[in-house]
């Protein structure tokens, strides 16, 4: 029992993950209907990110602020990540509105650029992220189950996340511009908001958050080029499944997955584990195609 509650517990921190990177995934594609191969990528970017700031603290400054080197890697990793979305959909997503399939060919062709464009600058092996010390251990619930300081950590930070989110999306002014052109970008454009000013900062902040979740992946092992092709995957199942553009849907699938993963890997391996979360997802959608939370309006329902 206390190695099954174990990996439950194991299993929330990887939906944490799972969560923050389909969130920004959630808005780009809910906004713009993009499919961005290259969000993956974002995750990477984000993770060496928190690399280069660790080499950083340990090579120029003193050995007693190594310890606070995660509090700046975390912004840091947002404005990297956020920098380059915000040049990528200037550059190349924006010729690409109305063209799904042109945007999956573009974006994965960029992906492809940007992972050997970081084998060149960091080289093709991993690199591990050295966590700070207070980090280091786990909380003791009984003899028989402790909870790593990490995932623990993992997971505050997820939920701070996710608090700042649901406030500029649901309690301010940009939110409610994001939130108009996601539902009827005419009708939003026509009473003058600038939906292409809209498009580039909403995807710039999707790609930043993607940039945190990979800063949050360091913490669970080392980094490399192709670390984002091994989520890419599940951060698409979980907007799909949660609901095109939906702030609960992407929270509410996420959990699922990541807790799901984790049950079924337990009880059976990790192949067979992930076809029954497939076919499972699979089977949810022939009954809900729109997941399991949809955005009403207008616009969507034509």
């Amino acid at each position: 029992m206390d190695t099954y509650l174990l990996q439950i517990f194991n299993g929330i921190s990887v939906s944490s993950i799972f969560m923050l990177a389909a969130l920004g995934l959630a808005i780009t594609f809910g906004l713009m209907k993009i499919i961005n191969m290259a969000h993956g990528e974002f995750i990477m970017i984000g993770a060496y990110a928190a690399y280069m700031v660790q080499n950083f603290f340990s090579q120029y400054l003193p050995a007693s602020f190594f310890n606070f080197y995660f509090f700046a890697a975390i912004p840091a990793s947002f404005l990297l990540a956020g920098v380059l979305g915000w040049i990528l959909e200037r550059l190349v997503i924006r010729h690409l509105y109305g063209r799904s399939l042109d945007s999956l060919l573009a974006t994965w062709g960029v992906s492809l650029i940007l992972q050997q464009l970081a084998r060149s600058i960091f080289g093709a092996p991993n690199v591990d992220v050295k966590s700070p010390d207070w980090l280091n251990g786990a909380f003791l619930v009984h003899p028989g189950l402790q909870l790593p300081y990490k995932r623990l950590f993992i997971m505050l930070m997820v939920i701070a996340c996710m608090v700042v989110i649901y406030y500029l999306m649901y309690r301010s002014n940009y939110g409610r511009k994001i939130r108009a052109v996601m539902q009827n970008r005419a009708m939003a454009a026509s009473l003058g908001i600038n939906t292409r000013r809209i498009d580039a900062y909403t995807f710039a902040f999707g790609s930043g958050l993607a940039g945190i979740a990979g800063c949050a992946l360091t913490l669970l092992g080392s980094i490399g080029p192709t670390l984002g092709t091994n989520y890419i995957v599940d951060t698409f199942m979980v907007v799909v499944l949660g609901g095109v553009g939906s702030l609960w849907g992407t929270i509410a699938g996420g959990f699922l997955i990541g807790t799901g993963n984790t049950t079924l890997e337990f009880l059976t391996d990790a192949t067979l584990g992930k076809v029954l979360v497939f076919t499972l997802v699979i089977l949810f959608l022939q009954w809900r195609p729109k997941g399991l939370f949809t955005i009403h309006s207008r616009s969507l329902d034509e």
